[in-house]
């Protein structure tokens, strides 16, 4: 991403005149209701325009109805079958094996989910902002005062500044197209009223990885179907691996370097057949390949908005498409799909539309977690660039097993990373690999935003004994004397 638009679109006439008369008051379309979408809404009611959102599925859109929310609920509701792996060790008995009601499980993740929805929903109308459900179309042409339309259905919205982001849907390879009853996507998984005997994933990547490891934990027979050398590629290698070992350890089958060619209804489940001739016979099979963003058939193009090869709506760091007065935000834009990365480019196009302070959006500063048990959190950059020299860092590691709040807990499997620049010795990014390493990542999340040093964070008190106080101690390993 660059922090300016494409070097060969000019700026219109209406961009050089008009921009600055987009003020307090100014009409604004946001489409879709996601993260991106919901938070752009709330930040330009702040900054106080008027403001319609439209939203065809729900509020909260995929994050909060059929991905982040639910899945994550699932997850930690499998977390509690991981955590009785130490109750021998620790002197606690089970009592017989413990058992999932998939039909109260699902229940209640889908409670959850809507209740979220119904929660954004009253906020926004709180908030005054006008709510259309429906598709949006955007018009091709903005009219001679700067305004274009919107179309949804037989109501037409003329706005000032539009707001795209209508995220992205599961995708489907041909050959393997979902039924929603034993082949699924990710957002079907929740129809179940039932532990699949045996569910084939195919898919490796991070939401792969986490329903692989959630419905292996609530007692369901996991074959993985990885096209790659090993789960996970786009981690942290050591990471990914640990996690994988984790898998098989388990009793998870990882099949690596195995690519799905097709997957068929049996009379009694699911046949996946790989394109060397193998076959892989489930009850059911999750297909999770990725994404395609919600951008055809919406008028974009003939609105001047630019899209990649894949369909994802080209932007810059502040969220401007190629289009006058278009932003956008979110999985359409293909930047990071994380709804904490929708969010803040929703916020942060709002703030740059509407003429209040911005910053461009940071990736560097983005942390992410992978749910699966235990978690991957990163920050910043990552090992791999210091190694290949793109980075002059130092990197420092340490086994979560030799803390002692760990040895209480029972933890031995995960690490924590720390990285920093070799000359000024910032924190400039790490690796945390530990039950509950989205909560301990925000320490490094807060030293890379900051341009922290190393000195810095380990002069900073950890509570004893903690899990942070791992990244205390990996902070000291870094410190030079005489610096």
């Amino acid at each position: 991403m660059n922090d300016a638009l494409p070097p060969d679109r000019t700026p219109s006439r209406h961009e050089e005149v008009g921009a600055s008369r987009v003020r307090s008051g100014s009409r604004v379309v946001v489409i879709g209701g996601g993260p991106g979408g919901y938070e752009a809404a709330l930040v330009a009611r702040q900054l106080g325009a008027g403001v319609t959102l439209v939203e065809r599925s729900g509020l909260g859109g995929a994050a909060v109805l059929t991905d982040v929310v639910p899945s994550k609920t699932l997850i930690a509701t499998a977390e509690w079958m991981t955590i009785t792996e130490s109750a021998a060790e620790l002197g606690i008995s089970t009592c017989g094996d413990l058992t999932v009601d998939m039909a109260v499980v699902n229940a209640r993740v889908l409670e959850l989910a809507a209740r979220q929805s119904e929660d954004i929903r009253a906020r926004l109308l709180a908030e005054g902002v006008r709510i259309v459900d429906g598709e949006a179309r955007v018009g091709g042409a903005h009219h001679e005062r700067g305004t274009r339309d919107v179309v949804v259905g037989d109501d037409v919205i003329e706005a000032e500044i539009v707001l795209l982001a209508t995220g992205a849907s599961p995708r489907v390879i041909p050959g393997a197209e979902p039924d929603g009853e034993r082949i699924m996507t990710w957002a079907q998984l929740y129809r179940l009223d039932h532990l699949p005997e045996h569910l084939v994933v195919v898919g490796s990547g991070v939401t792969g990885a986490e329903f692989a490891g959630a419905y292996n934990a609530l007692g369901a027979r996991v074959t993985l179907v990885s096209s790659r050398d090993r789960v996970l590629p786009g981690e942290d290698e050591e990471a990914a691996e640990l996690i994988e070992t984790v898998f098989r350890r388990r009793g998870m089958t990882v099949l690596s370097r195995s690519r799905a060619a097709a997957v068929r209804r049996t009379d009694d489940g699911v046949a996946v057949e790989l394109s060397d001739g193998r076959v892989v016979e489930g009850s059911h099979c999750l297909v999770a390949v990725g994404a395609v963003p919600n951008t055809a058939g919406i008028g974009l193009e003939e609105a001047g908005v630019r899209l990649t090869p894949s369909g994802h709506v080209q932007v810059d760091r502040v969220s401007r498409t190629t289009a006058f007065r278009i932003y956008a935000a979110g999985d359409c834009t293909g930047v990071l799909p994380l709804a904490s990365v929708a969010a803040m480019q929703g916020r942060i196009a709002m703030w740059h539309a509407l003429g209040d302070a911005v910053s461009p959006l940071d990736t560097r500063a983005v942390a992410a977690n992978i749910f699966t048990a235990p978690e991957i959190a990163t920050i910043g950059v990552s090992e791999a660039e210091i190694r290949s020299g793109e980075v002059d860092g130092e990197v420092t590691r340490l086994p979560i097993a030799r803390n002692p709040r760990a040895k209480m807990l029972g933890i031995r499997e995960g690490f924590v990373k720390v990285f920093s620049d070799r000359s000024s010795g910032v924190v400039i990014g790490g690796v945390v690999v530990a039950p509950r390493a989205g909560e301990l990542i925000f320490p490094l999340t807060l030293a890379v935003s900051n341009r922290l040093t190393v000195d810095q964070v380990a002069n900073a008190f950890t509570i004893y004994p903690s899990l942070t106080g791992s990244l205390g101690e990996a902070a000291r390993t870094l410190h030079r004397a005489g610096d």
